[in-house]
């Protein structure tokens, strides 16, 4: 779509390319139902960055970026789901969760990833190692083949993010 001389607005921006972005995330996803929630979740991030809009010249490219990384969120926690129910299937039967206790718990993984969201990846899974593994830091240092010094950098910055939620 060409430049137009007036700013761009989200309400524009919504209209014009709601439907267009929805039938994209469905070709990629496979699911109408996923590709409305990607394609609300991609023009709430519009909502987050409205400085970018009025410089905006191509809007398709632009909202293509932002649902390229609204999905890869969406398959990182489907998978983060997968292998936590991966894990509990194979604790045997009077060990096994409830399904209220399983919810509340994908719901906390989910709210621990959504903590971590914005972290570099090995910084991210440092940063699980430690906590859900238990690993030390020379484990990790050795594992992700980086020195300890730099898991100690990442540890703090998952420490930090995890308390700015708190707060």
């Amino acid at each position: 779509m060409p430049a137009t001389s007036t700013p761009l607005t989200v309400q524009s921006l919504y209209l014009n390319h709601h439907g267009w972005l929805r039938a994209w995330l469905l070709r990629r996803l496979g699911c109408s139902h996923s590709a409305a929630d990607l394609a609300q979740d991609t023009f709430v991030r519009v909502l987050l960055r409205p400085q970018v809009l009025p410089t905006l010249r191509e809007p398709r490219a632009y909202l293509t970026t932002l649902a390229k990384g609204v999905v890869s969120e969406h398959w990182r926690r489907k998978a983060l789901e997968q292998a936590w129910l991966d894990a509990l299937a194979l604790l045997p039967e009077p060990l096994a969760m409830s399904p209220e206790d399983r919810l509340q718990l994908l719901q906390t993984l989910d709210e621990i990833d959504a903590m971590l969201d914005g972290m570099a990846p090995k910084a991210r899974e440092a940063f699980v190692l430690s906590q859900l593994e238990g690993l030390s830091y020379a484990h990790i240092a050795e594992r992700l083949q980086l020195s300890e010094r730099t898991i100690k950098r990442y540890m703090a910055q998952g420490f930090e993010r995890c308390l700015a939620v708190i707060e």
